[in-house]
């Protein structure tokens, strides 16, 4: 033991200096960044990365005492990252995001979304045929405070205006994107928060949300207005709707891990869904931003129903374009 304690400290006493050197220079480029440090210390830094590696290497091997060895760990795993690791800023971490980071989340998300977006049309055909047949099922599936007015108990004429007036007053339509925003943001954090029950509870929102859009339609339906309400629902439908798909993908992705974690853990299995269902989420808030815009302006300010197609069309075309483009995934 002695003989080891000896070794040790002769090892310690011939390199300590350029370790604490290289702790040192990383502290200053943590605290300050890279910016902070000459041109002659960026180029040392890796010198004394490679002399710690090797230190590290030789404490291994001669079995040196474990409180060096951890400190010689630590020391490498910081200056690795400073050598190594990417130091982008965050307006680069940002492009980073919607460039790349995100359509590639969204793409291993296609099963789910798949998934997802069938479930929602299943429940909007459903609505559709039992509110025709029964216009009593409204109710089922829209609450009073959500229809506004707009029930089988309304006139046509009614029914008309409410797609075509100019709905809230100009100076109130902020207001009354923003009160849209907030209610679409909770449906789609609900559809992804509670993917983990096993997928359960995101399907029956799925189902749900398809439902009161089948009964909206086929309401108007029966009063000869469809095509002048799916212009009105889509003009902002396609981007809020693909929102809640997203979320209701992300929220299955994690519920499907750990119902089915293969050969990991659970947790592990979660924990990986939880990063690519994560990053699809923070996306769906910036599609809700611009849904709640879409219905609180352009839905109220664009009155003739082939401009509102072409403006849920060419949303539609663009999201698909984003997402699926092809794209080189990181190495």
């Amino acid at each position: 033991m002695a003989e080891l304690r000896l070794k040790s400290h002769r090892f310690r006493a011939e390199r300590e200096a350029d370790w604490r050197k290289l702790e040192r220079l990383l502290d200053k480029a943590e605290k300050g960044g890279a910016a902070k440090l000459r041109r002659d210390e960026l180029l040392e830094i890796p010198l004394l990365y490679r002399q710690a590696l090797s230190s590290l290497s030789v404490a291994r091997s001669i079995s040196l005492d474990r409180s060096l060895v951890d400190y010689l760990e630590s020391l490498c795993t910081r200056a690795y990252f400073f050598v190594y690791g990417a130091r982008a800023t965050l307006p680069e971490r940002i492009a980073a995001f919607f460039l790349r980071d995100w359509p590639l989340a969204v793409q291993a998300l296609w099963r789910e979304t798949l998934v997802a977006g069938g479930l929602m049309l299943m429940g909007t055909i459903v609505a559709f045929l039992l509110v025709q047949a029964d216009p009593s099922w409204f109710h089922g599936f829209v609450p009073g405070e959500v229809g506004q007015g707009r029930d089988p108990t309304a006139s046509t004429e009614a029914l008309r205006g409410t797609l075509y007036s100019a709905g809230p007053r100009s100076e109130g339509l902020g207001a009354f994107a923003a009160f849209l925003f907030t209610h679409n943001a909770q449906v789609a954090l609900f559809a992804f928060a509670l993917g983990f029950a096993l997928c359960l509870p995101t399907a029956g929102l799925m189902v749900f949300n398809g439902c009161m859009l089948g009964a909206f339609l086929a309401l108007f339906a029966s009063r000869g207005l469809l095509f002048g309400a799916g212009g009105w629902l889509m003009i902002h439908g396609v981007t809020e709707l693909f929102a809640v798909t997203l979320a209701g993908a992300a929220g299955f992705s994690i519920g499907w891990a750990v119902a089915f974690p293969g050969a990991r853990s659970r947790v592990d299995a979660a924990g990986e869904a939880g990063r690519r269902a994560a990053t699809a989420m923070a996306g769906v808030v910036v599609m809700l931003c611009v849904a709640g815009l879409l219905e609180g302006f352009g839905r109220q300010l664009i009155q003739a129903d082939l401009a509102r197609y072409g403006v849920a069309a060419g949303s539609g075309v663009a999201w698909l374009a984003y997402f699926y483009w092809p794209r080189r995934r990181p190495g």
